[in-house]
């Protein structure tokens, strides 16, 4: 089969390696020019661990990189559309891409296809489309809702074994079309969810809220164990193991970011509200994300004796670890609330440095924030070093090092990957996120 996906962006990128791997032909489509040159030169222009490689051993045989969406087109049985949603000021979605593409792709198509919308889009999309499509199409195209559900940081291994395939389609002609393409992911068994495209595009946002939530939920329990003096990493352990609550996405922190949790939730309450029906949960849940980053900072403040003039490390600035993207991320947060309070603000990231430094430059920041590549060079003097981000590098720290390093001793568990009474031992003032802080023994 041969298909086209427009848009080489993460998404599009990940779906085309992955396409390719199983012997798709794929075109990817962009407008940016200079992207191309760099993924032909086999560089991919962000992290995502694995990506490189699937990319560089599918191109030219099998994946192939083309400004002309014209000539894309042809002989394509399958378009898909992987372009940027952004949210407009009042978190709705941005649909002016996804439209222009549609109506490109209607124009310039010389035969049959189906058209699959890859992009995450509010319920009512697809109709949209469809009737762009029918007002400049010559021939038949079929839209097809096909939301994506990878997890930055492991991307490819989430699409190339899904969990399940959603395909909101009502044309048997390209649910069949589908079928077959993705045939090689789902061999063990059928993963593919046929439903309307209405549903299709609820579940995208439905998933992530539902997720978002459980973060925010466990973060406010967090808050109830700091006030009460319980430990929350145990209440986590005791819900964990009910198999009707699960563990994943059930650890307390500094919140969620990156690019789909905050635009997708905002959107999602938008989206309510313009169907009269009040997403307050989902509303609460974007509210609460706001509450780690300051209680952080208030326990700084209290433990410190205020942060005017103090030397502050962070360790972490991508969102999550296993990639590079500092979207919406909580050390974003963390740095304007510091410099406000007048902190000094040191920072390192196993790959973020390069994302960091350019958010901070857009934001006028960047000159005062010092990025250093080293985690133990970044800790040195500082008077209080925060985990920000749980990278493996920073689950299992020198402690003693860091004692002798630091000015201050003062060491704030951001995401609670740390052994408390290991710090503690080695002379550091422990204190994570809803657990009991604990004085410097050494």
């Amino acid at each position: 089969m041969k298909i086209a996906i427009i848009g080489s962006g993460y998404v599009g990128l990940v779906a085309g390696a992955c396409f390719a791997d199983v012997g798709v032909h794929v075109t990817c489509v962009d407008v940016d020019e200079a992207k191309l040159e760099k993924l032909r030169a086999g560089k991919v222009p962000f992290f995502e661990p694995g990506l490189e490689e699937l990319l560089q051993r599918n191109w030219p045989a099998r994946l192939e990189y083309s400004s002309d969406l014209a000539s894309s087109l042809r002989g394509r049985q399958v378009v898909f559309v992987a372009v940027g949603t952004p949210p407009n000021e009042d978190g709705s979605a941005d649909l002016s891409y996804v439209l222009g593409v549609a109506r490109d792709v209607a124009r310039l198509a010389e035969h049959e296809l189906v058209l699959v919308l890859k992009s995450t889009v509010p319920v009512g999309t697809n109709a949209l489309v469809r009737q762009v499509v029918e007002q400049h199409a010559r021939h038949r195209i079929s839209v097809v809702s096909n939301p994506e559900f990878l997890k930055e940081g492991d991307a490819v291994n989430d699409f190339l074994k899904p969990d399940r395939v959603v395909v909101g389609s009502d044309d048997p002609r390209a649910f069949e079309l589908m079928s077959r393409l993705y045939a090689p992911f789902t061999r063990q068994r059928n993963r593919l969810l046929q439903m309307s495209p209405k549903s299709a595009e609820i579940v995208k946002y439905a998933a992530n809220a539902l997720l978002a939530t459980k973060i925010s939920f466990m973060n406010e329990v967090a808050r109830l164990c700091d006030a009460t003096g319980g430990d929350v990493e145990h209440v986590r352990s005791a819900l964990g193991a009910d198999q009707r609550i699960g563990y994943p996405f059930l650890y307390a922190g500094l919140g969620f970011g990156g690019s789909c949790f905050p635009k997708d939730l905002r959107a999602l309450v938008k989206t309510g509200q313009e169907h009269g029906v009040p997403m307050s949960i989902t509303a609460a849940a974007v509210e609460a994300n706001e509450a780690p980053v300051k209680d952080l900072l208030r326990h700084m403040e209290q433990d410190l004796g205020g942060l005017a003039g103090k030397l502050i490390t962070l360790w972490g600035l991508a969102f999550k670890p296993r990639t590079d993207d500092v979207r919406e991320a909580a050390s974003l947060r963390l740095i304007d609330g510091l410099l406000a309070a007048g902190a000094q603000v040191r920072a390192t990231d196993p790959e973020a440095l390069e994302t960091a430094a350019a958010r901070l430059a857009h934001t006028g920041q960047l000159e005062r924030v010092t990025l250093v590549a080293e985690q133990y060079a970044a800790a040195e003097g500082a008077d209080a070093l925060v985990i920000v981000t749980e990278w493996n590098d920073y689950r299992s720290p020198d402690y003693e090092r860091l004692a002798e390093l630091m000015r201050g001793r003062h060491l704030f568990d951001g995401r609670n990957i740390l052994v408390p009474e290991a710090a503690a031992e080695a002379g550091l003032h422990y204190r994570g996120v809803g657990r009991p802080a604990l004085a410097a023994r050494g």
